[in-house]
C-alpha cells in the first residue's frame, strides 16, 4: 500500500484576485496563481520540491487551528 503524506495547505486571495498558497509545515513553501485550478496544481509542485530540498529532520508541526483575532485600529 503506497503511503500518502497529508499537509495543510493555507490559501488566500489578495487584493488583486491572486490566490496565495503556503504550507505551514514546509518552511518556504508558498506559490500563488490566478485561479484556484491552477493554485492547486503549483502547491502540489511546490510541496513535492520542498520535499526534495529539505534537509532537516525535525518532526513535522501538528494542525491546531485557525482564528481571527481583533485589535483596536
Amino acid at each position: 500500500m503506497e503511503k500518502h503524506h497529508r499537509y495543510l495547505v493555507l490559501i488566500e486571495q489578495d487584493e488583486d484576485g491572486i490566490y496565495v498558497a503556503s504550507v505551514p509545515a514546509l518552511k518556504g513553501c508558498h506559490t500563488q496563481a490566478k485561479s484556484l485550478e491552477s493554485v492547486w496544481s503549483r502547491v502540489r509542485e511546490a510541496i513535492e520540491l520542498s520535499l526534495e530540498v529539505e534537509t532537516q529532520n525535525e518532526p513535522p508541526m501538528r494542525f491546531v487551528g485557525v482564528q481571527h483575532i481583533e485589535l483596536p485600529a
